[in-house]
């Protein structure tokens, strides 16, 4: 195992909330779907607690405002509460008065929540593109003292290729800088090949996201960001009819991911963004106070 500390992170929403399955499930719907993000986030908790790692947790704001039990849950046990915006919406698509009004509603829904300064924030899909910059002087005008949103690959419906692959401060459009925590990529065969978890975890062998993260920590040097979603340990959550690159995205290998977790958790070493963060000199080590008071 390497010494090296990687962050482990939680993007959580709700099976009916992912952006590949929308033409399936109307936003105005989601209400009326059986929710099963508190199951299976209490199942990644358990596998977190049995390893002791300690994780990030970026909620959706629609997720805590409906079940701010859970948030107060994840808080309790000892992980970072970070946001995810509020709507799940692409940043891409939104105006930027809109963004600003619905992060500053979700950040302070969390802060509420959990008594503590929520600084860290996550995209939905990484909608933090070349098209969508500007949404990191909204981040600094909101507090946010980190963000993790940008994909250093070429895809169809994210990423910023040629971005920087290793944790750092960026310029915003405004000139003021960020600390961004890129999701890991690692380079087999003169290609850049994401390890960070998510769909790439399902799809792609075990061993690639083993050999790409010990490639980043032995030969690299430095940690690697990690992420996967509660409905992806879920193979028994309902199936919608959408296309055949959505099903294969969204569905495939759910019945494995949560035994694959159990082994990435034992390969090596994983705490909160923050904290990793923190241990480079790329956050401040004192909390940020909070933007509003706890209620």
């Amino acid at each position: 195992m390497s010494a090296v500390v990687n962050a482990f992170s939680v993007d959580v929403e709700d099976y009916f909330q992912v952006a590949a399955l929308a033409p399936a499930i109307p936003r105005d719907s989601w209400s009326e779907r059986e929710p099963r993000v508190e199951r299976n986030t209490e199942r990644i908790l358990e596998r977190l607690a049995e390893h002791g790692v300690r994780g990030t947790f970026f909620v959706l704001g629609w997720i805590a405002e409906r079940h701010p039990a859970l948030v107060k849950h994840i808080s309790a046990a000892g992980h970072e509460i970070a946001s995810h915006g509020y709507s799940h919406e692409l940043i891409y698509r939104q105006p930027r008065g809109e963004f600003r009004a619905e992060t500053e509603r979700s950040k302070r829904l969390l802060e509420d929540l959990t008594g503590s300064a929520v600084i860290g924030y996550r995209a939905a899909s990484f909608s933090v593109t070349r098209a969508s910059l500007w949404a990191l002087d909204v981040l600094i005008d909101l507090g946010f003292q980190y963000d993790s949103s940008i994909f250093p690959i070429r895809h169809d419906r994210y990423g910023i290729p040629g971005a920087t692959r290793e944790p750092a401060r960026i310029c915003a459009p405004s000139g003021r800088t960020l600390t961004e925590f890129p999701l890991a990529t690692a380079r087999f065969g003169g290609l850049r090949v994401p390890v960070s978890g998510g769909g790439y975890f399902r799809l792609l062998p075990y061993w690639v996201t083993r050999c790409g993260l010990r490639q980043i920590n032995l030969h690299d040097g430095r940690p690697a960001a990690f992420y996967l979603h509660p409905w992806e340990i879920d193979p028994g959550q309902p199936r919608m009819r959408v296309g055949m690159l959505s099903r294969w995205r969204h569905y495939t290998n759910l019945r494995h991911c949560e035994a694959r977790l159990q082994r990435l958790l034992g390969d090596f070493k994983f705490d909160s963004m923050s904290a990793v963060l923190r241990s480079r000199g790329l956050l401040p080590t004192k909390a940020p106070p909070m933007a509003s008071a706890p209620a």
